[in-house]
């Protein structure tokens, strides 16, 4: 008996050997493929998120997400389809990003063609932020946190659900802030060439990236000279601005070629410039010149995006990663990067380059709110480094974390979403895209109108790039204002406003006499050339091919 007893506990104790075996190989799997694990969770997350999205019609909430969609359009399909359709007004990476997609028409009017660029941005910068805090030496559960920080926020999952070009630079701001972390931690060449490469990529999607840009290259000579030299430093500073700098370069020698003016972008009639300088004459531009009102602004939108606990966490993470004494100091300052946005944003404010309406604070309506979801991935970051630090608080911080987000989700409390319903971001446009469609579908003739201040109505209305006479059909343009008997069968635009170039230049030539006001309607009015005058009218694309 005794000896089968011994036999047993000896069979018992194998078995269990193996068990274990198996346990700690299946940790380690787990542990090696758990990046692949979360990629496909935001995958799935971001596609289920863009479902509920433009089911519920708030994918093109945004005017701004139309006219991203629109100039996609315009490259491929319209009366002078080319590359010289990417214009000026916006950096063109986002819209360059659409060509493969946009010429199919559910891509452009669902939305999806520029949903499937920040969608992928978001998947990246999820890992990015795994990616990140595992080179902060952060463990496994911390990481995570820090990912669902980031991911479990609404206005990130619907920004993700836009042709808004927010994720897709918070993708390549994140990524170039994580490559210059590394280049300061291991000193390798490649990880200075990449982040270069992901700081050229955030230059041309917005101005953002210039400013990060320049950040960088400060931080870049500081670490070079003070481990290698002045002539190091030079050289690190060349090497990386050569590549950096390349998509500013390219965008001022495009504004050169295109619109004979490098400088085109900044101070054209479209510029972000002349829209601040017509709010500035309005006396709504309230934080140029004041630097603690745009702080205070900047602040209530990063608070109402990324939440008020959440942003408690981050700011708690930043200085348990800034004080540990066990940290880098070059660590340190390389993740000052992180800060870029909030630094870039106040100081837009207050030069009076940006405009940001809190509604109650500056402004009665809320406008750009979304600019303050730039510092959520900061946040995320830093939240999941205090995570890991602070083990003895890591349930607590965790329950109260997943208490307050159930909450957010349940009343949908998504600061763009009321900017992308209710503030000056919207314009309820389906009278008149409603009118254009049921009156102009199926009949001959163009519509005149200025694309700069209606986008939303000509996405809207369904009907093809080719039926409009816009800024960018040249010719058509140039002719239709000043002859618009011979080329507009319709025209729509604000009357008496001579911020709308239509109007402007219609007004100029003399002719709206010939035209009926058929209706009027809060965005705009819409005219139809007298019957006696159709006889004369050019209805085809009679001008071909223009340079």
């Amino acid at each position: 008996m005794d000896l089968i007893k011994k036999r047993r506990k000896k069979s018992m104790k194998i078995s269990f050997g193996i068990s274990k075996d198996r346990i700690e190989g299946l940790k380690k799997y787990i542990e090696r493929n758990l990046i692949l694990f979360v990629a496909l969770f935001l995958i799935c997350l971001s596609l289920y998120s863009f479902n509920v999205f433009y089911s519920n019609g708030l994918g093109l909430a945004y005017n701004d997400a139309r006219s991203h969609l629109n100039i996609g359009r315009r490259v491929v399909e319209g009366l002078k389809p080319g590359l010289a359709q990417l214009g000026s007004v916006w950096l063109p990476l986002p819209h360059a990003l659409m060509i493969p997609t946009i010429w199919n028409n559910f891509m452009w009017h669902s939305g999806l063609s520029g949903a499937l660029i920040s969608m992928a941005s978001f998947v990246g910068t999820g890992i990015i932020i795994y990616k990140f805090l595992e080179k902060l030496g952060v463990e496994i559960l911390a990481r995570l946190f820090g990912v669902l920080v980031f991911v479990a926020n609404v206005n990130i999952l619907y920004l993700q659900s836009t042709a808004m070009t927010e994720l897709l630079l918070i993708f390549t701001m994140t990524a170039a802030v994580y490559e210059l972390l590394l280049w300061h931690k291991e000193d390798k060449v490649t990880s200075l060439i990449k982040a270069a490469f992901w700081m050229m990529m955030a230059s041309l999607i917005r101005y953002d990236g210039w400013f990060l840009l320049a950040f960088g290259s400060a931080l870049i000579i500081l670490n070079a000279f003070k481990k290698h030299g002045a002539k190091a430093a030079e050289g690190m500073f060349i090497l990386f601005a050569t590549l950096a700098g390349l998509g500013i370069g390219l965008w001022l020698l495009w504004n050169l070629l295109i619109f004979g003016d490098p400088l085109y972008f900044a101070f054209g009639p479209y510029s972000a410039r002349a829209q601040q300088l017509q709010l500035e004459q309005a006396g709504v531009l309230a934080t140029k010149g004041n630097i603690l009102l745009s702080a205070k602004v900047y602040l209530y939108a990063l608070i109402y995006n990324s939440g008020a606990f959440t942003a408690i966490l981050g700011v708690l993470g930043m200085a348990a990663f800034w004080l540990n004494k066990k940290v880098e100091t070059s660590m340190k300052i390389a993740s000052t990067a992180l800060l870029a946005p909030f630094a870039f944003n106040i100081l837009a404010l207050y030069l009076g380059h940006s405009v940001l309406f809190i509604q109650g604070i500056s402004g009665e309506t809320w406008f750009n709110v979304r600019y303050g979801v730039m510092m959520l991935p900061t946040f995320a970051i830093f939240t999941g480094y205090l995570v890991h630090k602070l083990t003895s608080l890591r349930a607590t911080i965790i329950g109260l974390f997943l208490f307050v987000t159930f909450f957010a989700f349940a009343n949908v409390d998504a600061v763009t979403i009321d900017d992308a319903r209710v503030g000056s971001s919207q314009k309820n446009v389906t009278e008149v895209s409603g009118w254009l469609r049921q009156n102009a579908k199926d009949e001959k003739g163009f519509v005149l109108i200025s694309a700069a201040s209606h986008d939303a109505i000509i996405f809207s209305s369904g009907l093809p790039m080719g039926k409009f006479i816009h800024e960018g059909t040249g010719l058509y343009w140039e002719n239709a204002t000043t002859s618009p008997d011979r080329w507009a069968r319709w025209i729509v635009m604000r009357t008496n406003d001579l911020n709308d170039s239509t109007f402007k230049l219609v007004k100029q030539s003399g002719q709206l006499e010939k035209y009926d006001l058929v209706n009027s309607y809060p965005f705009a009015d819409i005219y139809q050339l007298k019957s006696e005058y159709l006889a004369n009218l050019n209805t085809e694309p009679v001008l071909g091919k223009q340079k």
